[in-house]
């Protein structure tokens, strides 16, 4: 039997459309892009730390609370608020379903508190590696795209980043699988250092290897490197440490601690921050992560989700 020319389009064309379907919608590296309609931010569980600690807020509700109380779509959660339910599966199950039902994205979880990466001790890091291996299947169910690590050890600067190197070429294997993306924050010491840590992105070489710059955490002389109070002595210039890490960010984090009466904060320059993401060809979402006391939670995250709103307006007109 004879087909038409046109009628005999349509097999194929059926076979493309059905071909373009089974095309894999996501890798390890996908982001959402920032565009000139609008930032995409996120918010970062870090930010209701304390009502989670006494009980005000619940954990279970973060995704609930991140769009009803401030219209924030997107979330990052914090391992320490959930070390009960580490390999429950159905925990994390529900999760993802009540996130999916608010229509709020699950993007990473950070995970501290599982030994040191970068601890020059070879069986130590092993464990430090496979403890982390849990968060990686945790973030998998609950369709993050990532998990933020730290790269601390007790050694020196080039024993440390041997370390870091050998920990996440096996972590970052074992969450490629899961297709889940590795990201070091400064978080102090040498983390805080943006060259350390570019050397480590270049040295393990992996798509699923990447950073999360912290606007904050730039205090080289202490873990976590709060730079808050300014009392640090010791302290990497926080634009130049954000420019070496942009190229390798799969994320940006927020920090922020007090406002201005413009509405500015009081020790980051976000204009200068955005401006350089933008340049940069940043892709990925902007997550607040108030830290602040003089405002309570809720008032700092508002006011930091202002700021970004408006600074990035302002660098769109």
């Amino acid at each position: 039997m004879h087909y038409p020319k046109r009628l005999a389009l349509v097999p194929l064309l059926l076979f493309l459309l059905m071909m373009d379907q089974c095309k894999p919608k996501s890798t390890t590296t996908e982001v959402i892009a920032l565009d000139s309609t609008g930032l995409k931010i996120s918010l970062a569980e870090w930010s209701i730390h304390r009502a989670l600690d006494s009980g005000t807020l619940k954990a279970e509700n973060f995704a609930s609370i991140a769009k009803n109380d401030f219209g924030i779509s997107a979330v990052e959660y914090v391992n320490s608020f959930y070390k009960g339910h580490a390999t429950d599966e159905s925990f994390w199950k529900k999760m993802r379903a009540t996130a999916d039902s608010l229509g709020v994205r699950s993007l990473l979880i950070m995970v501290d508190e599982e030994g040191d990466l970068g601890n020059p001790d070879a069986a130590a890091r092993k464990q430090s590696v496979e403890n982390h291996y849990k968060w990686v299947d945790a973030a998998q169910i609950l369709g993050c795209h990532s998990i933020r690590i730290n790269a601390f050890g007790e050694g020196s600067k080039d024993q440390v980043q041997t370390s870091m190197v050998d920990a996440l070429k096996r972590l970052c294997t074992y969450a490629q699988a899961k297709n889940i993306n590795v990201l070091i924050e400064n978080h102090g010491l040498f983390s805080s250092d943006g060259q350390w840590v570019a050397a480590i992105m270049q040295k393990v070489n992996m798509p699923n290897c990447g950073t999360l710059p912290d606007c904050g955490n730039w205090c080289t002389a202490v873990k976590w490197g709060s730079t808050e109070d300014n009392k640090c002595k010791e302290v990497y210039d926080r634009y130049k440490g954000i420019s070496e890490m942009l190229p390798f960010a799969r994320g940006l984090s927020a920090k922020s601690y007090d406002f201005n009466e413009q509405g500015d904060e009081t020790i980051i320059d976000y204009a200068k921050i955005l401006k350089n993401a933008k340049e940069s060809n940043f892709a990925g979402y902007v997550g607040i992560e108030y830290e602040g006391h003089r405002l309570s939670e809720s008032e700092g995250i508002v006011a930091t989700k202002k700021l970004l709103e408006r600074t990035w307006a302002d660098l769109n007109k």
